[in-house]
Protein backbone atom coordinates (compact mmCIF):
# COMPACT_ATOMS: atom_id res chain seq x y z
CA UNK A 1 0.00 0.00 0.00
CA UNK A 2 0.97 3.88 -0.79
CA UNK A 3 0.43 7.08 1.12
CA UNK A 4 -1.46 8.86 -0.58
CA UNK A 5 -1.98 12.80 -0.59
CA UNK A 6 -5.90 13.87 -1.63
CA UNK A 7 -6.86 17.08 -3.52
CA UNK A 8 -10.27 17.89 -4.07
CA UNK A 9 -10.96 20.94 -5.44
CA UNK A 10 -13.09 21.59 -8.94
CA UNK A 11 -10.62 24.05 -10.79
CA UNK A 12 -8.89 21.93 -12.84
CA UNK A 13 -5.68 24.40 -13.51
CA UNK A 14 -5.34 24.64 -9.88
CA UNK A 15 -5.93 20.89 -9.18
CA UNK A 16 -3.37 19.69 -11.74
CA UNK A 17 -1.02 22.68 -11.12
CA UNK A 18 -1.04 21.49 -7.31
CA UNK A 19 -0.76 17.53 -8.08
CA UNK A 20 2.26 18.69 -10.32
CA UNK A 21 4.22 20.55 -7.85
CA UNK A 22 3.60 17.79 -5.04
CA UNK A 23 4.77 14.96 -7.30
CA UNK A 24 8.18 16.91 -8.02
CA UNK A 25 7.81 16.91 -3.53
CA UNK A 26 8.05 13.75 -3.74
CA UNK A 27 4.78 12.81 -3.15
CA UNK A 28 1.97 10.52 -4.44
CA UNK A 29 -0.89 12.30 -5.28
CA UNK A 30 -4.66 12.01 -6.15
CA UNK A 31 -6.58 14.80 -7.58
CA UNK A 32 -10.80 14.74 -8.03
CA UNK A 33 -13.14 17.41 -8.95
CA UNK A 34 -15.26 16.67 -6.06
CA UNK A 35 -15.65 14.30 -3.28
CA UNK A 36 -18.44 11.97 -5.01
CA UNK A 37 -15.28 10.19 -6.52
CA UNK A 38 -12.72 10.98 -4.10
CA UNK A 39 -14.88 8.97 -1.54
CA UNK A 40 -15.27 6.46 -3.98
CA UNK A 41 -11.31 6.31 -4.70
CA UNK A 42 -10.70 6.17 -1.15
CA UNK A 43 -12.65 2.55 -0.62
CA UNK A 44 -10.78 1.02 -2.60
CA UNK A 45 -7.97 0.99 0.76
CA UNK A 46 -4.98 2.96 0.04
CA UNK A 47 -4.02 5.19 2.76
CA UNK A 48 -4.18 8.80 2.58
CA UNK A 49 -2.87 10.46 5.67
CA UNK A 50 -3.64 14.31 4.29
CA UNK A 51 -6.53 15.74 2.03
CA UNK A 52 -6.26 18.98 0.69
CA UNK A 53 -10.02 20.24 0.39
CA UNK A 54 -11.17 23.63 -1.56
CA UNK A 55 -14.42 24.88 0.00
CA UNK A 56 -16.50 25.66 -2.62
CA UNK A 57 -17.03 21.89 -4.87
CA UNK A 58 -20.17 20.82 -6.79
CA UNK A 59 -21.08 17.96 -4.68
CA UNK A 60 -20.72 18.99 -1.26
CA UNK A 61 -18.67 21.69 0.60
CA UNK A 62 -15.49 21.81 2.02
CA UNK A 63 -16.45 21.95 5.37
CA UNK A 64 -19.68 19.27 5.55
CA UNK A 65 -17.02 17.15 3.32
CA UNK A 66 -14.02 17.32 5.81
CA UNK A 67 -16.76 16.28 8.62
CA UNK A 68 -17.70 13.70 6.29
CA UNK A 69 -13.87 12.12 5.74
CA UNK A 70 -13.04 12.55 9.75
CA UNK A 71 -15.77 10.57 10.54
CA UNK A 72 -14.86 7.63 8.30
CA UNK A 73 -11.23 8.15 8.17
CA UNK A 74 -10.54 10.22 12.12
CA UNK A 75 -6.46 10.02 11.51
CA UNK A 76 -6.78 11.72 8.00
CA UNK A 77 -5.29 15.61 8.39
CA UNK A 78 -6.75 18.27 6.10
CA UNK A 79 -5.46 21.79 4.60
CA UNK A 80 -7.62 24.31 3.83
CA UNK A 81 -7.14 25.30 -0.16
CA UNK A 82 -9.92 28.49 -0.86
CA UNK A 83 -10.33 31.10 -2.75
CA UNK A 84 -12.99 32.95 -0.42
CA UNK A 85 -11.08 35.79 1.37
CA UNK A 86 -13.92 35.27 3.64
CA UNK A 87 -13.50 31.88 4.69
CA UNK A 88 -13.64 31.38 8.69
CA UNK A 89 -13.18 27.61 9.87
CA UNK A 90 -16.06 26.51 12.16
CA UNK A 91 -15.79 25.59 15.55
CA UNK A 92 -16.65 21.60 15.07
CA UNK A 93 -14.28 21.83 12.45
CA UNK A 94 -11.53 23.33 14.88
CA UNK A 95 -12.18 20.68 17.47
CA UNK A 96 -10.73 18.38 15.10
CA UNK A 97 -7.32 20.02 14.87
CA UNK A 98 -7.81 22.24 12.10
CA UNK A 99 -6.32 26.14 12.71
CA UNK A 100 -6.30 29.14 10.50
CA UNK A 101 -2.69 27.83 9.77
CA UNK A 102 -3.99 25.04 7.83
CA UNK A 103 -6.34 27.06 5.84
CA UNK A 104 -4.33 28.99 2.44
CA UNK A 105 -6.06 31.39 -0.09
CA UNK A 106 -5.87 30.58 -3.72
CA UNK A 107 -4.02 31.78 -5.93
CA UNK A 108 -0.97 30.37 -3.88
CA UNK A 109 2.03 32.16 -5.27
CA UNK A 110 4.59 29.85 -3.79
CA UNK A 111 2.94 26.61 -3.29
CA UNK A 112 6.33 25.30 -0.68
CA UNK A 113 4.58 26.52 2.50
CA UNK A 114 1.52 24.07 1.06
CA UNK A 115 4.28 21.07 0.64
CA UNK A 116 5.88 21.83 3.65
CA UNK A 117 2.81 21.60 5.52
CA UNK A 118 1.69 18.24 3.51
CA UNK A 119 5.16 17.04 4.83
CA UNK A 120 4.92 17.61 8.06
CA UNK A 121 1.36 16.05 8.43
CA UNK A 122 2.06 13.23 6.52
CA UNK A 123 5.07 12.36 8.57
CA UNK A 124 3.03 13.43 11.78
CA UNK A 125 0.54 10.05 10.34
CA UNK A 126 2.99 7.44 9.39
CA UNK A 127 4.20 8.27 13.20
CA UNK A 128 0.81 6.98 14.86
Amino acid sequence: MTDWVLIVDDEEMIRENLKAYLEDEGLQVMAFESVTPALCWLVEGDTCPVCIMDMRLPDIDGNSAIRILHQLYPNMEFLIHTGSSSYSLPDDLRAIGLDDDRVYQKPLSDMAPLAAAVHILSSRESRS
